[in-house]
Order: structure tokens, then sequence, then C-alpha cells
């Protein structure tokens, strides 16, 4: 009795995240930065109307000094281009999961993170074209940097 009671409490707590924080429907790995090479990744969909498409990162960086992180998106809706945003990965609302360490001037730093949200306009296929530009910091290694599309 116990057992079933537990995993009933565990999937209704699953799908209440699921409610608060959305359903991931895409993920894109991209992992390095595009300053000296472009690293593209790109995930399609099909959207209806007023569906709202939320923008996460999962972030793993260590770095020292300061550091900026930026994703650039392109949006394309049955293969046009629709326009674009630009989203700080390292700017968040909420923060999930965050580990941060700083000693002396080096960083070591993991979360997932909201970045912004936007609603669809039209009923469509959508094709979301990302890259992640940062600034001017060769101490920078990036361990993990996904960007998570969530409906």
């Amino acid at each position: 009795m116990k057992k079933i009671t537990l995993l009933i409490c565990f999937s209704t707590l699953l799908f209440s995240c699921d409610q608060l924080l959305g359903e991931e429907v895409a993920r894109l790995k991209i992992n390095k930065t595009s300053n000296s090479e472009l690293h593209l990744q790109e995930a399609a969909l099909s959207l209806k109307k007023s569906d709202k498409i939320s923008f996460w990162t999962e972030t793993d960086v260590v770095y020292e000094n300061d550091v900026a992180l930026m994703y650039t998106i392109e949006i394309w809706k049955d293969s046009i281009n629709i326009g674009g945003l630009k989203l700080d990965a390292l700017k968040t609302n909420p923060t999930l999961m965050e580990l941060r360490k700083t000693i002396g001037n080096k960083t070591s730093w993991s979360f997932s993170g909201k970045m912004r949200h936007i609603t669809i306009k039209e009923t469509g296929n959508y094709t979301f074209k990302a890259i992640l530009k940062s600034s001017d910091n060769p101490t920078l290694k990036v361990n993990k940097a996904e960007l998570v599309l969530k409906k």
C-alpha cells in the first residue's frame, strides 16, 4: 500500500512540475561558442496559434574574471524567416539547480533557467535555429550549453 501511495504522489509531483515549468518539446545541444566557427543547431516544431514557447538554458561553464553568453535565435515559419531573439544565457528567472563557486577570480557555475517566452501568432511549422556567442575570454570552458524549448 505504501508503494502505491508513493507512486501516486511521485506521479502527481511530476505532472505538477510540467504544469509549472512547461513540457520540453525540443533541445538544442549547442555546447560550443560560435565566436570563430559556426556551431548552429536547429529544431523543427509544428505549433498552433496561441501556443506559448519558453526558452530555457541548461548551462555549465568555468571561467576567470567576467564572461557574457548570448543565444542568438532565428525563427522560421514555413521556410520564411520571421524574426529572431538574443537571449542572455546568464540571466534567467526562475533559476533552478544552481551551483556557483568562485575562488579568487575563477568561477564554476551550473544551472537551469528560463530566459524568455513567446506566444505563437499563427499555426504552422516552425524552425528555431540557434548559436551561442561569448565575450572574448580565453579562459571560458563550456561544459554544457543547451537551449531547451518548453511548451
